[in-house]
């Protein structure tokens, strides 16, 4: 049986294994997106982050998820094609410098920010940004080095 998931090697983070990023496609309708998070819910299944691209016809969602694992089962037993992929999580502070002393860290190490967004949670109050890179791991160590907290799956999983 082939499986609807593409998954890229698992990411680790200076305190674990990184979050992972479940994307799929919607259909650009009235009620998809509440369609797919109400799927998640009636699962009990979290979102934590949400992103969306909107097409002409299509919507790329990218959904961080408080399990990833039990979503991606999910999306392959009612045929929903998926990708997976890991993805750095950095806590910033308030103030909108630290926000540029993450892109200047990561500006310094040479990596590019393929896409970024916000999360909708926020475990200690501060601000989280969810970061995909050329390089994810090496983008974990450069942020952590530089005294930025990086989270692990299970920071935010419950």
């Amino acid at each position: 049986m082939e499986s609807n998931i593409l998954q890229e090697n698992p990411l680790k983070t200076p305190e674990g294994t990184a979050i992972r990023q479940l994307s799929v496609f919607l259909q650009n309708r009235v009620g998809s997106l509440m369609a797919l998070t109400k799927l998640l819910h009636d699962h009990h299944i979290e979102v934590l982050g949400l992103s969306m691209q909107d097409t002409t016809e299509m919507t790329l969602v990218r959904l961080i998820l408080s399990d990833p694992e039990g979503a991606g089962m999910l999306f392959i037993e009612k045929g929903i094609p998926h990708t997976d992929c890991p993805i750095v999580v950095v806590e910033l502070t308030e103030s909108g410098r630290r926000l540029t002393e993450c892109l200047s860290t990561l500006l310094a190490a040479e990596l590019n920010i393929e896409f970024c967004y916000p999360l909708l949670v926020r475990p200690k109050m501060h601000p989280l940004l969810a970061l995909h890179c050329d390089d994810g791991e090496i983008a974990a160590q450069v942020l952590s080095r530089a005294g930025f907290s990086v989270l692990c799956q299970g920071d935010l999983s419950r």
